[in-house]
């Protein structure tokens, strides 16, 4: 159960990550101005998933990779090894432990989730609702809500840390709440292509949807 949990808010949630360098604009525009002028991104992320009555469930961590259009990685390390990885339209989920790869489009039928945000397909403005929530630990957030009912989640709330992302919380449609933290994120680093090129090893179960 966990790992399918990982695996879907992970899926929804790759554009999500910040470093942006224009504090004097409202936190709106600062998202605005990362889909403009972000290129790549690499940060370490520490996941925490919690039930319906608040209680935390499971906790990962790994690594994020980005580069536009389309491409990403979620190398996960602890307590599974996982990797997530997107390119030409094509997203790989690798289950280690299950020997298992699952084979996803990267089309219209996720609906208006940010993974279709990250791949440069929809508009911000077109898709989700975009409120600003004010300052709560020292963070300001700001509220994405999908327009599309279908979209699998109830919301998204982005924490900004001054001009760097500090957390991110999601609603799914089932109660359960998610929460991510970012850390040494680096904004427009050189990265090898190579990171976003995907072979499923030998001997593993390969499902298409």
């Amino acid at each position: 159960m966990y790992k399918q949990i990982a695996v879907n808010f992970s899926f929804l949630i790759f554009l999500m990550v910040f470093n942006v360098a224009f504090a004097e604009q409202s936190p709106i525009n600062q998202l605005k101005s990362f889909l403009a002028k972000t290129s790549s991104i690499t940060a370490i992320f520490k996941q925490v998933t919690l039930d319906e009555n608040g209680y935390p469930t499971q906790t990962s961590q790994g690594m994020f990779y980005l580069s536009r259009p389309g491409k990403f990685r979620w190398n996960y390390n602890k307590p599974f090894v996982q990797e997530i990885v997107s390119n030409a339209g094509t997203v790989w989920f690798y289950d280690v432990d299950l020997e298992q790869v699952t084979v996803k489009k990267l089309d219209d039928s996720l609906g208006s989730t940010p993974a279709l945000l990250l791949s440069g397909d929809i508009a911000l403005e077109e898709n989700f609702t975009l409120q600003q929530q004010g300052v709560e630990a020292d963070l300001q957030w700001i509220k994405l809500s999908p327009k599309n009912e279908e979209s699998g989640f109830k919301y998204i709330l982005i924490g900004l840390d001054g001009d760097v992302l500090g957390g991110m919380e999601l609603s799914d449609n089932f109660g359960q709440l998610t929460r991510i933290y970012f850390s040494d994120v680096k904004l427009n680093p050189q990265l090898d292509e190579s990171l976003f090129e995907f072979k499923a090893p030998e001997g593993v179960d390969i499902f298409e949807n």
